[in-house]
């Protein structure tokens, strides 16, 4: 069901079964797939290709533009797997390139509040990043690892799979 006060640009595409709620914004490019879930006020850019089961809570930002001053507008994009919790106000950008022209998120991960993935990141899989953690463009985080709330990560960091930060 896709409420009347959401915008959904004609040419996104929706999947099966998705959800997008009031005041909520869709952008050209987009692909949302089926079984997603958006609340209302959040704002999903292109290109950007979103997996099934997702479910996106209120102002979160998925998919804008990158904050890398090196950015000029080139055609870069973002990445989501499956299953994954994008809690409130949590930013996700698109990549530059610099590197690969994407940003790249697996599946079943937690991004809990104000949670900041940078330009060009890959997350892997089961990933929880708890209140506030941030990780800089061009960051890797492996499978199961866990980054404790308010961490910041440096970008070009590797964390390996089932790390623990705080």
């Amino acid at each position: 069901m896709i409420d009347s006060l959401a915008f959904v640009h004609p040419d996104a595409k929706i999947g099966h079964n998705v959800t997008i709620g009031p005041w909520s914004y869709v952008g050209a490019g987009v692909e949302i797939g089926d079984d997603c879930w958006l609340s209302s006020h959040v704002v999903v850019k292109g290109p950007t290709v979103i997996g099934k089961g997702n479910r996106i809570f209120q102002f979160a930002s998925v998919g804008e533009e990158c904050q890398d001053k090196k950015y000029a507008g080139e055609p870069t994009r973002l990445i989501i797997g499956d299953n994954n919790i994008i809690r409130e106000h949590v930013t996700i950008h698109r990549g530059t390139v610099q590197d690969n022209s994407e940003t790249r998120i697996g599946s079943n991960n937690l991004f809990m509040n104000y949670v900041h993935i940078a330009h060009d990141c890959v997350v892997g899989n089961n990933v929880i990043m708890a209140n506030n953690a941030s990780i800089a463009g061009h960051v890797h985080v492996g499978d199961w690892a866990i980054l404790g709330g308010m961490t910041g990560v440096h970008q070009f960091v590797r964390i390996g799979a089932h790390a623990f930060t705080a």
